[in-house]
């Protein structure tokens, strides 16, 4: 269902990066090119779909998985440009338009210096998803480890594929237990669907681009442990406190009480799914309800709920959603929700690397030592987007807002 959708906003923007997704660190040790290299290739060996493509065949999308082909892996030589020279030459590679015919994968270094490397993998969304590309670095330090020093090491065999996940989705909207999840999302947005009405400094545009920027910010070390208090007391998440604080910014802004908004779930609900690599991600609307003004913790009873209600039931597509609810399509708004709210949770060794906003602690990477590098997302698919993570101890996050277009201004 989700490749489906992602096809279909490919074949209408293919120039896009929307819909990219992707890995960006600096090495700051001695990097052996040739044995990055060898690892890539053995781990677009072990996933499927890193040798798929996609193709238009009559106006449906067909895709091919190959044996191993020629993967699109090159060091550049960056060792003349200056840092904001190398930061844009990064972005210019990370916008690059994809032929999906061709491939869903690319591997860049940019090289400054023996001990100064700048590592951008980028992989189309068809193909790949947040959890996944966590996965996957995790796999390529451990390949390259391998590929310097002999050790043994092979990627676990996975008994199930991505199209066995396929599968049984469609087995499981077939079933009784599908039509139990459609129920209940259909009680869930009953009645009109609010838009949201977010103040703008200038007129939106009749249909919806994807160029966005990025605000990220820090919360202090004693804020983010009242906050991970209050959830315990509450016998909530910090993730439910999170959510119903930028439910409160929502209505506080908009002036509206109904709210909608849009959070991804990992789409990995069966223990055999959470190590095969491609695009599980699925979003479920959350609506929250803040009439009467209730105060914060009576609130946040009410998003607990709704929260535990919509992974209870998260198998439900949300392509298949708006499909079967046919809101009202307006080609200047993301449909059902138009603001998403993320709390990333990366593997735990790599946190540091997927800090937004950045950060100068180095990790250990398969024996190179690799620290973030900074690549501001300029990108988005909703009015606002809100994504927290915790690391550290502390709170960060990013707010990503789409831009409009410079002769009608920035909304």
């Amino acid at each position: 269902m989700g490749q489906k959708a992602l096809w279909f906003l490919y074949e209408l923007e293919p120039s896009s990066s929307a819909y990219n997704m992707a890995i960006t660190v600096r090495i700051c040790s001695q990097l052996d090119v040739g044995a990055l290299k060898r690892a890539w290739v053995a781990l677009v060996a072990a996933h499927p779909l890193l040798r798929t493509t996609f193709t238009n065949i009559e106006g449906t999308p067909r895709q091919k998985i190959h044996g191993l082909p020629e993967v699109d892996f090159e060091q550049i030589d960056a060792s003349s440009w200056t840092a904001d020279e190398l930061k844009k030459r990064v972005r210019e590679a990370y916008h690059q338009p994809w032929d999906l015919g061709k491939g869903v994968s690319r591997f860049r270094v940019f090289t400054t210096s023996p001990k100064d490397h700048v590592v951008l993998i980028t992989i189309h969304h068809i193909a790949c998803d947040a959890w996944s590309m966590g996965m996957l670095f995790s796999e390529l330090g451990g390949l390259y480890q391998r590929e310097t020093t002999n050790r043994a090491l092979e990627l676990p065999v996975q008994k199930n594929q991505y199209p066995d996940y396929m599968n049984w989705q469609v087995q499981l909207l077939n079933s009784s237990k599908g039509e139990e999840l459609w129920n209940y999302w259909q009680k869930q947005l009953v009645g009109e669907l609010p838009v949201i009405n977010l103040p703008t400094d200038r007129p939106r545009p009749p249909v919806q681009t994807f160029n966005g920027s990025s605000h990220f910010f820090k919360l202090s070390e004693e804020l983010s442990k009242k906050l991970i208090e209050l959830a315990r007391s509450e016998g909530a998440t910090l993730y439910m406190v999170l959510l119903a604080a930028f439910f409160v910014l929502l209505h506080r802004y908009s002036g509206q009480s109904d709210i909608l908004v849009g959070s991804p779930t990992s789409g990995r609900s069966k223990p055999e799914w959470r190590r095969i690599l491609g695009d599980f991600v699925n979003p479920v609307v959350l609506r929250g309800n803040l009439s009467g003004n209730p105060e914060f913790k009576a609130f946040l009873k009410q998003v607990r709920q709704t929260v535990l209600g919509a992974i209870a039931h998260q198998d439900y597509p949300f392509t298949l959603l708006v499909e079967r609810l046919q809101p009202e399509r307006n080609p200047g708004y993301y449909p059902i929700s138009q603001v998403s709210f993320v709390f990333q949770k990366p593997p735990q060794e790599f946190v540091e690397l997927f800090n937004l906003g950045g950060s100068s602690t180095q990790i250990d990477w398969g024996g190179l030592s690799v620290e973030p590098f900074e690549m501001a997302q300029q990108e988005g698919q909703f009015d606002l987007a809100l994504e927290m993570i915790l690391a550290s101890g502390a709170l960060k996050g990013a707010f990503i807002v789409i831009l409009i277009k410079k002769e009608t201004g920035v909304s």
